[in-house]
């Protein structure tokens, strides 16, 4: 294994970007797909799992929250009006999550030979085709069909924001749905010690398995081997290996959508939330309505930065104290900007953290920036400062990098494409890899 960085992770590393003794997740850092993942849970990873009281907390300007919990009910309680409907909406996906799973961590054609089985044992679950009604809805059209109240709404409508597209656009419910369905089955755990915990347990897998890795090993032209491989993007992928035309072209239309601009704080307390319940979370979603979550989801897409962007946050060392020295703590959070973005959105972010626990600038010791150069630059295939791979729209989740049944070839014998631009795309759960993997030892007559 050849890996460009000096340590192995690419998205999912750690390192002290503030202060002395304060370790921060470069860039992902909550992993509900990880542990929700079947090829993480069969590899049995020598990972310590963390998890807050709260999965998730969403704040609003009247002092109120809405907390994910482990249970349906729990959760489902405390939007009122709408807890009926949160319990129809959610809790079929709960309990038919085997069948759930098989299509949202699979390609649509499977690595195995049985072409939409997964699918097929999916529709025949109870409620399957309101389900694929819902998953296949944009998230504003779903939570206004669904909710009756403002909080609902703009609960479902952040978790779908994790998709990086207009929330008015298919499939952004999907995301929503999947995220707090993951929630309630697996939970929205963090690795103690940071995110290079997972990359040090699967290197130190690979390694006991006869694996060597070579750091700080830079590919510049795809070696000549029966098998090989690539978890780079497409834009990579026409950089370092030579492809047949058809497929090259193809490739360069593939598209990308907005970046990350990302910030992390050593503090010198936790964060004064208003709202207790913020106190029992990991993570906080912060964004008032679904009309403020739209717009700033949209505004990425039309080359604008949100005035009041969503902003995900994490404040892990509230549960792990290995981030921070005694006493002190960290926070981690982003917001979109459009893909290459050369602004800086500090303020912004800051302002809608203030605007649910005033006080907060008042802890800052320090803290670093990252923008979408910035990401790229730390890790090429974060193309323009986006996270997931490629855009996740519907056409691009569906058939990705481009349109052939077999997603991971190249067209050239023995290349195979593996990182998120291929089957099930972006996120942390490993899928991509196992299932490229998995089609090459089938074309190679070994599995």
């Amino acid at each position: 294994m050849h890996e460009a960085a000096g340590t192995v992770g690419g998205g999912v590393r750690s390192a002290e970007l503030t202060l002395p003794g304060f370790t921060h997740d470069v860039c992902s850092a909550i992993y509900p797909l990880a542990v929700g993942s079947p090829f993480f849970r069969a590899l049995g990873l020598d990972v310590e799992w963390l998890e807050s009281p709260s999965l998730l907390a969403h704040p609003f300007d009247d002092g109120s929250a809405v907390t994910l919990e482990r249970s349906v009910d729990a959760t489902a309680v405390q939007l009122g009006p709408d807890e009926d409907a949160y319990r129809r909406l959610v809790g079929p996906l709960v309990r038919e999550w085997p069948a759930v799973e098989q299509v949202l961590l699979a390609p649509l054609v499977p690595p195995a030979p049985r072409p939409g089985a997964a699918l097929v044992g999916a529709l025949g679950v109870p409620g399957a085709v309101d389900a694929a009604r819902d998953a296949l809805a944009s998230a504003a059209g779903l939570a206004e069909r669904v909710f009756g109240t403002d909080q609902a709404r703009a609960f479902l409508a952040a978790n779908a924001a994790h998709s990086m597209l207009p929330l008015e656009t298919r499939p952004s419910g999907a995301f929503g749905l999947s995220l707090l369905a993951l929630g309630h089955v697996y939970g929205w755990p963090f690795p103690r010690g940071g995110a290079q915990a997972l990359a040090d347990a699967l290197a130190a897998r690979l390694r006991a398995l006869g694996g060597e890795i070579h750091l700080g090993s830079a590919v510049e032209r795809v070696p000549d081997a029966r098998l090989v491989l690539a978890d780079v993007s497409p834009p990579e992928l026409l950089r370092i290996a030579d492809l047949p035309r058809r497929y090259a072209a193809r490739l360069r239309r593939y598209r990308y959508g907005p970046a990350a601009f990302k910030l992390d704080w050593a503090l010198d307390a936790p964060i004064p939330w208003t709202s207790a319940r913020c106190r029992r979370a990991a993570t906080v979603h912060l964004g008032e309505t679904l009309a403020e979550l739209s717009g700033s989801e949209r505004a990425p897409w039309a080359g604008r930065a949100p005035t009041r962007p969503f902003v995900l946050l994490a404040q892990q060392s509230l549960w792990d104290g290995s981030r921070a020295p005694a006493g002190k703590h960290t926070a981690w959070a982003y917001c979109h900007v459009p893909n290459g973005w050369h602004g800086d959105a500090t303020e912004t972010i800051e302002a809608q953290i203030e605007r649910y626990a005033p006080g907060f600038r008042d802890l800052v010791l320090a803290r670093s920036a990252l923008g979408p150069a910035a990401l790229q630059a730390h890790n090429r295939n974060l193309v323009g400062g986006e996270i997931n791979g490629g855009a996740m729209t519907l056409t691009q989740s569906l058939f990705r990098p481009v349109r052939q049944l077999i997603p991971y070839r190249t067209g050239r014998p023995g290349l195979y494409l593996c990182s998120a631009s291929t089957p099930p795309g972006g996120g942390v759960h490993g899928m991509c890899g196992h299932l490229a993997a998995r089609r090459a030892l089938r074309d190679l007559g070994m599995k």
